[in-house]
Order: C-alpha cells, then structure tokens, then sequence
C-alpha cells in the first residue's frame, strides 16, 4: 500500500485547556518512546479553545494539528462561525467535516458539508470528509446508498488540482457504531472502504484514488485496531473515545502495520 497511515484523534467537545495539555503531553512522551519505529502519520483535533495551547506543545513534533469543524463562508457577519484561515492561523493543517453529530445534531446535509470543503481547500486545510450509515438504514440494506449520496455530493466541488485531490481524507464511520461500544466488523468496514474506493476510482481515476486516505470511525479501540487496520482500503481510523486517553490512542497507533 502506497498510502501512508493516519490516525485522527477528534476531542470532540471535551477538556479544558489543562486538561488537553496534559493529553498531549501523555501522547508526545509515547511517541517518543517509539522514536524509530514506522509510526503512522499522527493528528490531534482539540475543541477550539484549546487548539492554540495544543499547537504550541506540538511545535516541532511530526504530530499535526486539526479543527473539529469551520464554516463554508469567508470572513464577515457570521456570529459563532470559524473560518478555515482562522485554523491555519493557529496551525492546523486539517480540519474534519461532516461528522455524524454534525450531520444528525445540526442539520448538516451533504451539499453543505461538500461546500465546507471546499472552503477548506480555499483556505489551505486538507479536509477529512466524513460519511456513514445509521442502525435503520443499514438494517434496511441503504448502507452503500447512503454511502454513494454522501460521497458523490463532495465530487463537483473538488479542486482541479491533481495534489490537491490526492489529499482529501474521507473516514467511514458507520453511526451506529459511534460511541456504542458496537463495531462494525472488519468485513462491514472494508466492503464500504472498497465501495469508496471505487467511486473514486470511477470519478477521479485510478491513480489519484490510491492515494487518498479512508479512514475507518466507529469505536476503534486498542484490542480492535490492528485487524481493522489491516484490511487493504482501510487507511488509519478517526477515534473518538478511546482518543481522550493516551495510552489507549498510543496503543491504537501501534495496531497500524508498520
């Protein structure tokens, strides 16, 4: 696999400044330890009130810094929105997009969610676009259904750019597997890695599809990660949970083959 790991961290909205700084330094120390080793492309997501404090204890480390969400406008009247120029400017180079609660708690549909990513490229962040299924629609066989409306949205708005398009960063994360304790198997979890996969091979080409990354997002945790890690389309997970903790987002780092 010519793809290189990624595992995300999303904070989501949880700890105070100190109590991030404390998360991030538990997550340097680990990774100091595995100094030599292959390790996976490492990204921290912080609530925004934490993210400048964050970046300042990563400065110089190869751990990258991400935002939870921005807004698809420029700067201007837009009380409570962030722009993606205001995350570069404290230094994120990602932002995630489209997550589940974002989707289902705030009304994000796909066009806006697609439109986001764009600003996201306009404004120099490489976007995670998330998508997935919930428990209704996968009983009621709508998984790649769903799968296919949320990902064919993001298509129109993708840079021209060959680079660009290579960096886009998509992460499946079947609802009903989020903060549930459920998992999809690693079988569930690569068939809809690999229907992803085929659409992008089908509107990009096949060169630029090898390139981006998938990310598996459903309750990765340390006794699972290594065997949904090794499956051929999934490229690194975006942990939610199980990444407030440091050793257990340590110990899912080292599930990635490496």
């Amino acid at each position: 696999m010519s793809r290189r790991g990624l595992v995300a961290g999303n904070w989501k909205m949880n700890g105070l400044i100190e109590v991030a700084d404390a998360l991030v330094g538990g997550i340097l120390a680990g990774l100091e330890q595995r100094k030599g080793k292959n390790v996976c492309e490492v990204l921290v997501c912080p609530p925004f009130t934490a993210i400048q404090s964050v970046g300042k204890r990563i400065a110089g480390s190869a751990v990258k810094l991400g935002g939870q969400n921005m807004s698809e406008h420029k700067p201007g009247a837009h009380t409570g929105e962030i722009t993606g120029e205001m995350l570069t400017n404290i230094g994120c180079s990602y932002v995630i997009l489209g997550h589940s609660e974002r989707r289902s708690m705030h009304a994000e549909d796909s066009n806006l969610v697609a439109r986001k990513m764009a600003a996201a490229y306009r404004d120099g962040l490489t976007p995670i676009v998330c998508v997935g299924e919930t428990l209704q629609e996968r009983e009621s066989n709508k998984t790649l259904d769903v799968i296919r409306e949320q990902v064919s949205a993001i298509f129109p708005h993708l840079p021209a750019d060959t680079a660009k398009r290579q960096q886009l960063v998509l992460a499946y994360e079947p609802v009903w597997a989020i903060g549930t304790g459920k998992t999809a198997t690693p079988e569930q979890a690569q068939e809809v890695h690999a229907f992803i996969r085929q659409m992008l091979v089908e509107q990009l080409g096949s060169d630029i599809a090898s390139k981006i990354r998938i990310l598996y997002g459903g309750s990765v945790k340390p006794d699972n990660a290594a065997v949904i890690f090794s499956k051929p389309d999934v490229d690194g997970g975006l942990i939610g949970g199980a990444a407030l903790k440091a050793s257990d987002f340590l110990a899912i780092i080292d599930g990635f083959p490496g």
